[in-house]
């Protein structure tokens, strides 16, 4: 069972920023519920095999005043998958500073270490005004990534879920 982590504290956010990666997991039968941060339970934690923190939109910041509510994912040995929003949650869990970043639209990379099954150059859709962690990172059960796989890069998604 899958847990999306709401971050968005607009509720229309959600509905660029939840609900395709919802979209991606239903279409791939993965079993999920999604929760808003603020509202999760030592239960929906016992309950998750793995975590999806979802982004939100680019004035949306108020998670970063409450990375407390975010400390029980320090004692979470599951995957954890940060997109945007996400990745800042997990970068400033693990110690990183954050710093102004904005970018915004299509970009190119090279992925030189392959990452969630993918390697090479890809586009991929930024939408930020900070970055506390480069474009795609992992280390132990983290995952993150500063753009929005959700948008352009799906594969990743499924591909994390699959672990």
């Amino acid at each position: 069972m899958i847990l999306i982590v709401n971050i968005c504290k607009e509720p229309f956010h959600a509905l660029e920023f939840v609900e395709p990666i919802e979209d991606i997991l239903r279409a791939n039968n993965f079993s999920f519920f999604t929760k808003h941060y603020l509202s999760i339970s030592q239960q929906d934690i016992k309950k998750a095999d793995k975590v999806v923190i979802c982004g939100t939109s680019l004035a949306d910041n108020g998670f970063l005043k409450n990375v407390k509510e975010f400390l029980w994912l320090k004692n979470y040995k599951k995957p954890v998958l940060g997109i945007c929003g996400g990745a800042h949650i997990i970068g400033l869990l693990i110690g990183q500073k954050i710093k102004k970043n904005k970018e915004i639209g299509l970009k190119e990379i090279t992925l030189k270490n392959e990452f969630l099954g993918i390697k090479g150059k890809l586009k991929v859709y930024h939408l930020h005004q900070f970055n506390v962690l480069p474009e795609v990172f992992h280390k132990d059960n983290f995952y993150a990534a500063l753009f929005h796989p959700e948008v352009r890069n799906k594969d990743m998604i499924v591909n994390f879920c699959r672990l």
